[in-house]
């Protein structure tokens, strides 16, 4: 026989041997899911490639001819039809899980690494309050093998990372909590709670003989949340701004050198019924501002009327200057209702500090002390042109 002839027939064994139809049973759930695979553009690229692969086999059983359709070799198809074949069609789309190479770092010594980083740094020996993961790789090479984790000795900066990344410990942070040093918290909170609960009431009350027409009844009473906002800076600009400028500077600009005047306190109380504002500006707030602050308050109320503050336990408050101003006006005139320690939040003043210092001393730039306080005071006018009456809700109903 020709020698060419057998070389002939036997490429035409190979390539019949390459290609051997292989049956792909594939439904129509499959193939709607392979052709939305397919079109997507958030899916995995890999997945997409796989899903036009079978898709291209479906309609012609050629691995070459699906190979030159989808741009691939025609081993790869071969090997995805194969796959599809012997786990499912949408099965093929993934990666088949791999053992893996054995890990080096044993479970043992991840958990004595953990343990290590719930330490401080100092507490062994090192300058350092906190550990840096670079700081914790190196004690760890230095001390790992001795404590017997042997598989520390090249441990690297990565490797600490992942390992506390998985067990979500992040020993460079520091995360702040208070914790409550008021024995009398929960008693002092509901007596606030209590307070505001009357108010409350007397809005009710005061809705009601509104509608009514009818007279009021009982001793008129006045309630007013109390603070003061210290350290309020007057800062002066050395150069004058800059506008914005449509399609230039979007923004106003400023130079970053400023020149300080020194600071003011604003002493403020609202009335929790009428949604009025008293405010005192002032460069300290001792006692003396304080009483000054009462006296305000002494003249804006009738003598008839009681007022109550609900205010911290500042030292201002309680001193001697201020009992002793007390003591010279009616029984039944003042009453205070003091915040527990670290309960500042529950006096509803702090919200308005927070809304006035972001609406109006938030960029605040003036020339002097007094022209603060002067834009202070017009901006306390121009909030009690426009009153809002503050409600609070939070736990009212352990109150009534």
């Amino acid at each position: 026989m020709d020698s060419s002839l057998v070389i002939e027939v036997t490429r035409s064994c190979i390539m019949a041997g390459w290609r051997q139809v292989v049956e792909l049973a594939m439904t129509n759930h499959d193939v709607a899911e392979l052709t939305t695979v397919s079109r997507s553009r958030t899916e995995p690229a890999s997945r997409v490639e796989r899903a036009r692969m079978l898709l291209a086999y479906r309609e012609t059983p050629s691995f070459y001819a699906a190979a030159r359709r989808v741009g691939a070799h025609h081993q790869t198809v071969q090997r995805c039809v194969e796959r599809a074949a012997a786990y499912g069609a949408l099965a093929a789309l993934d990666d088949r899980p791999r053992p893996g190479k054995e890990p080096v770092i044993t479970p043992e010594a991840k958990a004595w690494l953990v343990s290590l980083a719930c330490d401080k740094a100092k507490e062994h020996g090192y300058p350092h309050e906190l550990w840096t993961t670079r700081l914790l790789a190196r004690h760890a090479r230095e001390h790992g093998p001795e404590a017997g984790h042997r598989c520390l000795a090249h441990l690297v900066q990565g490797t600490v990372c992942k390992i506390l990344g998985q067990e979500e410990i992040k020993p460079h942070k520091v995360r702040y909590y208070l914790e409550r040093r008021d024995a009398q918290f929960e008693q002092k909170m509901a007596e606030v709670l209590c307070v505001y609960r009357e108010v409350q009431v007397l809005k009710k009350a005061a809705a009601k003989s509104k509608n009514a027409k009818s007279k009021k009844s009982g001793k008129p009473v006045a309630i007013v949340s109390y603070d003061e906002k210290p350290g309020i800076q007057a800062i002066a600009t050395t150069a004058p701004d800059l506008p914005p400028m449509p399609g230039v500077h979007p923004a106003f600009a400023r130079d970053f050198e400023y020149r300080r005047h020194g600071t003011l306190s604003l002493l403020a109380g609202i009335d929790l019924l009428t949604g009025k504002v008293h405010a005192l500006v002032r460069d300290r707030h001792r006692s003396r501002e304080f009483v000054e602050f009462l006296k305000l308050l002494d003249a804006a109320y009738p003598a008839s009327t009681a007022i109550k503050l609900i205010l911290d336990n500042h030292s201002a408050h309680i001193s001697r200057e201020t009992r002793a101003w007390l003591d010279t006006r009616p029984t039944g005139r003042f009453e205070f209702t003091f915040t527990p320690k670290h309960g500042s939040w529950l006096n509803l003043i702090e919200g308005f500090f927070s809304k006035f210092a972001r609406s109006v001393l938030r960029h605040i730039r003036v020339t002097s002390k007094h022209e603060l306080k002067e834009r202070i005071m017009a901006g306390i006018h121009d909030v009690n042109k426009h009153p809002v009456i503050h409600t609070w809700s939070y736990k009212l109903a352990e109150a009534a």
